[in-house]
C-alpha cells in the first residue's frame, strides 16, 4: 500500500484558516478510495475529523466537529482531497493525517481501524 502525502499545515493565528491537501504520489490516484482526515493532539489519541466517499461524494464529519467550520472536499478533475478549516481555535492544534478506506459510509466509520495507507501527517499549530 502506498502511503498518502499530506501538506498545507503550519502556524496560524486563532480565527484563521488553513486548507490541507492529501494526495497519493506520482502515478497513483485517490479516485477509487474513500479518504479520511484524522488528527492527533499531543498526549491524545488519534481522532477522526471527516471522510468523503469516493462513489457518491458524500462527506461525513465527526460529531465533535459538527458546528465547526470544517469542510472535506474532492476535486474530481484532480488528485487532492482537501480539508478546509476556518475560524480555527487553539484546540485544533494537532498533527493532521490523511488515510484511505473503503468504508466511509457514515461518521461512525471515522475510526482508525477502517483506514490504511496513512501519511506522515502535517502539523497544524493555532497560536497567537
Amino acid at each position: 500500500q502506498v502511503p498518502v502525502v499530506e501538506s498545507g499545515g503550519g502556524l496560524v493565528q486563532p480565527g484563521g484558516s488553513l486548507i490541507l491537501s492529501c494526495v497519493l504520489p506520482s502515478k497513483h490516484s485517490l479516485d477509487y478510495y474513500d479518504i479520511g482526515w484524522f488528527r492527533q493532539a499531543p498526549g491524545k489519541e488519534r481522532e477522526g475529523v471527516a471522510c468523503i466517499n469516493a462513489n457518491d461524494g458524500r462527506a461525513y464529519y465527526a460529531d465533535s466537529l459538527k458546528g465547526r467550520r470544517v469542510t472535506i472536499s474532492k476535486n474530481t478533475a484532480a488528485k487532492p482531497v482537501y480539508l478546509q478549516m476556518d475560524s480555527l481555535g487553539p484546540d485544533a492544534t494537532a498533527v493532521y493525517y490523511c488515510a484511505t478506506s473503503r468504508s466511509c459510509l457514515s461518521h461512525n466509520f471515522l475510526r482508525t481501524e477502517y483506514f490504511s495507507s496513512w501519511g506522515r501527517g502535517t502539523q497544524v499549530t493555532v497560536s497567537s
